[in-house]
């Protein structure tokens, strides 16, 4: 056995025992998978030894092992949008996300790689379905249900199926703040940085567990939700002091202090006008009870419980030659092993806790 197979060697030995003395469930990664590869889509000009643009391919795959690198957890689960994932909230608000049609008529990204739309569109469509044969290969969980939004997902397994585990979250999409507490936290990709409930109130100004009302006032632009005109971060820690304190405060007692205050300044009055715009904009955005119907509750639960194949590393590395993706994955065994060989250990164990039910 040579030296680098025997530090691999070393390396399985040593999670396959680190893996027996914590649960598989303890520490749970989701990864808001369409945001993740659109950003890398969008964002990355890698392209392979044929000139074929791949940035949305290898970009998830190294943002993901990145996450899985620096937040060492037990599991990963990657969720992604199911067809038809906006339609019930396009039904209580029909402008929700409409300036963020994927696929349209004007381009994403400024590479050079597309010489039009149309040929964005396929290279987009193509390695959206070839990412799905690579995380096959991988010890990972992959979650899409036909009408639930990737957040509406993952807020349920996070709030209702493992209520106990240590949570991370990995998305540039803000609704996913809401979640934040003493067991879940949210890693920004693209900021390289952790939001836990301290880290959170020094870089947005509001507590993590007042975020939802704020933003239900100030409304979201990336989700075409109008806010109140006026309802800046400043104004409203002059004005609403209430947003601010060590306490959890909600739409209703938004609209009471506005009105009880309204003569004191021209934006409370205009916030004591605006309750059905907030409660709107709340039921929009809110992830902590998720309104999701029974059947896609089992198919989240089916998903998750499902039995994984684990590492197939030959499997990945054939993708890889067939993609020439080892223009950005340089040394495809090294990273398998340093990014999944625990995870896959963790997978054995979910298996064999399946097999003895």
């Amino acid at each position: 056995m040579n030296d680098k197979n025997k530090y691999f060697s070393i390396l399985e030995s040593l999670n396959e025992n680190e893996s027996k003395s914590i649960h598989p469930n303890d520490k749970i990664l989701w990864c808001d998978g369409l945001n993740t590869f659109i950003r890398n889509f969008v964002a990355n000009p890698t392209v392979n030894e044929n000139g074929h643009h791949i940035g949305g391919l290898a970009g998830f795959m190294k943002s993901v092992g990145y996450a899985i690198r620096m937040t060492n957890p037990t599991r990963v689960v990657i969720c992604f949008d199911g067809k038809g994932g906006s339609v019930k909230r396009r039904k209580i608000f029909p402008g929700y996300k409409s300036g963020r049609k994927i696929g349209g008529e004007r381009r994403m990204t400024r590479l050079n790689s597309f010489s039009n739309v149309e040929e964005e569109k396929v290279s987009m469509k193509s390695q959206m379905q070839r990412l799905t044969q690579y995380l096959d290969t991988l010890p990972m969980t992959v979650v899409s249900v036909e009408n639930i939004e990737a957040d509406d997902a993952i807020a349920y397994g996070v709030r209702q199926l493992f209520p106990e585990s240590e949570h991370v979250i990995m998305s540039t999409d803000k609704d996913y703040l809401q979640l934040i507490d003493e067991k879940v936290s949210v890693w920004s990709p693209t900021k390289k940085k952790y939001y836990n409930q301290e880290t959170f109130m020094e870089d947005h100004g509001v507590p993590a567990y007042n975020y939802l009302t704020y933003k239900s006032m100030i409304g979201d632009n990336s989700d075409s939700i109008p806010g109140i005109k006026g309802c800046g971060l400043k104004t409203l820690q002059k004005r609403l002091p209430i947003l601010f304190g060590d306490k959890p405060v909600d739409i209703k007692d938004v609209i009471e202090y506005s009105t009880k205050h309204k003569d004191e300044a021209k934006i409370l009055d205009i916030i004591s006008q605006q309750k059905d715009l907030l409660n709107l904009n709340h039921e929009l955005m809110q992830l902590e009870e998720v309104d999701i119907s029974a059947r896609a509750k089992t198919s989240i639960i089916n998903q998750i419980d499902k039995k994984m194949d684990g590492l197939v590393k030959y499997k990945f590395q054939v993708l890889m030659l067939e993609d020439l993706l080892n223009v950005s994955i340089k040394n495809p065994e090294f990273w398998l092993r340093d990014t999944f060989a625990k995870l896959d250990g963790f997978v054995k164990i979910l298996n064999e806790e399946r097999n003895e039910q």
